[in-house]
C-alpha cells in the first residue's frame, strides 16, 4: 500500500518552487529567514495584545482569519529556514515531544505551568 504524501513535505516542496520562480534563495539565508519567523511572530502577537483570556479565545471571524494567515506565514518562514539549514521539521518536532515528555512527567506537571527545572 502507497504512504499518502506528506503535508509538511509537499508545502516544502511547493515553497521551494514558489522561492525559486521568483530567485528569492538570494535572500533567503538562514539569518533572514529567522528574522522573518521572529517578525512575523510579533504581527500574530498583535492580534492579541490587550486582549483578556476570554476575548482571545472568542476571536470574531475577520480576525480568526487574519491570525491564521500569520500563523501560516510564520510556519512557511520556519519551513523554509529548517529547508535552507537541511532540518527535517517534523522529525525534529517528533524529538522534541519525546524530551518534552521526559522533562515534563505527568505525574508531576499535570495541571501545573511549572518551567520543568521547577517541577
Amino acid at each position: 500500500m502507497k504512504k499518502p504524501p506528506d503535508r509538511l513535505e509537499t508545502l516544502r516542496a511547493r515553497l521551494a518552487e514558489f522561492v525559486a520562480r521568483r530567485d528569492w534563495d538570494q535572500f533567503h539565508n538562514p539569518k533572514n529567514l529567522a528574522m522573518a519567523v521572529a517578525a512575523e511572530a510579533g504581527e500574530l502577537l498583535e492580534h492579541f495584545q490587550w486582549l483578556t483570556p476570554a476575548q482571545a479565545a472568542a476571536l470574531p471571524p475577520g480576525t480568526r482569519e487574519e491570525v491564521a494567515l500569520e500563523c501560516a506565514d510564520i510556519l512557511l518562514f520556519l519551513l523554509r529556514l529548517c529547508d535552507r539549514l537541511g532540518i527535517d521539521l517534523a522529525a525534529a518536532a517528533e524529538r522534541k515531544l519525546v524530551l518534552n515528555a521526559k522533562k515534563y512527567p505527568v505525574a508531576r506537571s499535570r495541571g501545573k505551568a511549572t518551567k520543568y527545572n521547577k517541577l
